[in-house]
């Protein structure tokens, strides 16, 4: 296994709840009331769509038009926490780089002497990722369909809401089961709310639950005797769960650069003068001219925000 390269759950395609659009010149996200299952290739127009988008589509509302707001999911793994990703998160929207990742009290902060351990104040407390450079940052992995048991869709956010939410299901779910996370027939729901902040208007997030037209006891069941199958069958779920875990664990950053283009593109949009959630990367980047290397960049940042603090 290469050290420092993240091994991480193979990949089949996407699950997004918005798109990312050109406006005014600008290549900006735009939400979403519904999912979308997309290939992991992209042309000019944007994602290719999955030919699972149909089928699902059809399924959820009998027409082609539909709304696709459920999906039938299983999870590989059977601890929450390996299924759910979720830190603090700051990208270099430049370079598609991951360059800080935190979880609150330690954080990973890549400079050009290599990777730094430091403390983790969360964004609103770090001078480093203000203007919104730094957010929650959660990827879901999640089996959709049987062709492939152990090619994952990914879901990826930056919303409080989901994150949030997807944290306590996952561990709910596997406390009541009996640690059988990954034999439960669940699926993702999309959710609408508002907030004092959205204006009232709605905002979508990602739930979990049971599958329609089901129980949480029947559910715990058919995952008891899906368990018992896979035993009988060699199937080593914990021995699974290890070597993910180690994976994992074996690099710095778990998006690679290819992946974290597309992160930054959706997620971390480049606004000049937007402090509150979508901000540039470095302030004041329209009038200041492009550092050298990374470290220069970042270091200038930090200087500037002293100055506007100031």
């Amino acid at each position: 296994m290469l050290k420092g390269l993240s091994i991480t759950p193979p990949v089949i395609g996407r699950i997004s709840i918005g798109r990312v659009v050109e406006k005014n010149g600008k290549r900006l996200p735009e939400k979403d009331d519904q999912f979308t299952l997309t290939t992991q290739i992209q042309n000019r127009d944007g994602w290719l769509l999955h030919p699972l988008n149909e089928t699902l589509r059809k399924a959820e509302s009998g027409k082609p038009a539909g709304k696709l707001r459920a999906i039938p999911v299983r999870f590989l793994f059977n601890d929450p926490d390996l299924n759910l990703r979720a830190e603090y998160s700051c990208f270099d929207r430049e370079t598609g780089r991951p360059v800080c990742v935190g979880n609150g009290e330690t954080c990973r902060r890549a400079s050009d002497a290599g990777i730094e351990e430091l403390t983790c104040p969360s964004p609103d407390g770090c001078a480093f990722g203000q203007g919104g450079a730094c957010k929650p940052y959660g990827r879901l992995n999640v089996l959709i369909g049987d062709e492939d048991e152990m090619g994952s869709f990914i879901f990826r956010t930056t919303s409080y809401n989901s994150i949030r939410t997807l944290a306590a299901r996952l561990h709910y779910f596997a406390a009541v089961s009996g640690n059988l996370l990954a034999c439960l027939p669940l699926e993702l729901k999309l959710r609408g709310k508002s907030t004092t902040q959205s204006y009232r208007s709605a905002i979508y997030y990602v739930d979990l639950g049971v599958r329609a037209g089901s129980s949480l006891e029947t559910a715990i069941t058919e995952a008891r005797e899906l368990d018992a199958r896979r035993r009988a069958a060699g199937f080593d779920q914990a021995a699974l769960d290890v070597a993910a875990r180690a994976g994992f664990g074996n690099g710095a950053f778990e998006d690679s650069i290819e992946d974290g283009a597309a992160v930054a593109d959706e997620f971390y949009p480049a606004q000049s003068g937007d402090n509150h959630g979508h901000g540039n990367t470095r302030a004041g980047a329209d009038e200041t001219p492009a550092a050298s290397s990374l470290k220069d960049r970042l270091d200038q940042r930090a200087a500037l925000l002293g100055g506007k603090a100031a």
